[in-house]
């Protein structure tokens, strides 16, 4: 990419997109990162050699984007602080903090500001997440690519209609890595309670997640259907299914997703407060 882009918060998933950025053929040169912290900055530096700085008003200066990638409770402060330099250039604006709405986003930062929003997940961090993308009808197409470029740096990436499915996205693939976390947690406790040791349950869990994960994403089969060919009539398989259905596992799983999402709902109203 041979614009110039400016991170404000140099965190976890900046120094992602940054790393990912940079491996895809961005010059190091036309990449620059506010962050306040002064050892995080010399590590952006001394890893990846771009430009660093104490301050997003100086960091955006000349950017032709700039990704705000600070906490949802910081926005507010950080688009304010940005909106004066931001003003006269109008770069695209990237926000891929949770629970930002683009109305306020927009209001912080000013009119006329090409705006896109995104949800990145967790697995990012190791080039294996998915990002949900919207932006209103009024960012051109341009705009658009070079929001899915940056952040198809590090994960797939997927366009939602309306910005208010963004609490439902949360919900699936921002908390989701906490759902498959838990299991394997309570897989591999039930398998050393019946007698497995630590090591060797915590490998079965993983290996066997990871498998099932890569065998949904190549097969042509929805996962109801692989579900159904792992389950033999009468066997092993059809047996813990009995417990589970009967445990109403199912509309557990629809009220916890539900109510992700609507914390995410009003989370987006508690930070577009300020």
């Amino acid at each position: 990419m041979k614009k110039r882009i400016a991170f404000v918060g140099g965190g976890n998933m900046a120094t992602c997109l940054v790393g990912g950025l940079i491996a895809r053929g961005t010059m190091a040169a036309s990449i620059v990162v506010a962050d306040p912290v002064e050892s995080q900055r010399q590590k952006l530096q001394a890893r990846f050699g771009v430009q660093t700085d104490a301050s997003g008003a100086t960091a955006v200066h000349e950017a032709d984007v700039v990704v705000l990638a600070v906490k949802p409770q910081q926005m507010a402060e950080a688009a304010r602080a940005i909106a004066p330099t931001v003003a006269g250039r109008r770069p695209l604006v990237i926000s891929i903090a949770a629970g930002i709405r683009l109305a306020d986003l927009g209001r912080w930062l000013g009119p006329g500001v090409p705006l896109v929003r995104t949800m990145p997940n967790l697995p990012a961090l190791i080039d294996a997440g998915v990002t949900a993308l919207f932006a209103p009808p009024e960012v051109d197409a341009e705009a658009r690519l070079d929001a899915e470029t940056i952040l198809g740096t590090c994960s797939k990436t997927v366009w939602i209609e309306r910005e208010e499915l963004m609490d439902v996205v949360t919900a699936v693939s921002g908390t989701g890595p906490a759902y498959f976390f838990l299991l394997m947690e309570i897989l591999q406790a039930a398998a050393v309670d019946l007698g497995l040791d630590p090591e060797t349950a915590r490998t079965l869990c993983i290996e066997t997640a990871q498998g099932a994960g890569r065998m949904a994403a190549a097969s042509e089969f929805a996962p109801a259907t692989l579900r159904e060919q792992v389950t033999s009539r009468g066997g092993t398989t059809a047996a813990a299914m009995l417990v589970l259905n009967d445990a109403g596992v199912r509309d557990i799983f629809a009220r916890a997703v539900a109510a992700a999402s609507d914390r995410s709902s009003e989370l987006a109203r508690e930070y577009g407060a300020g």
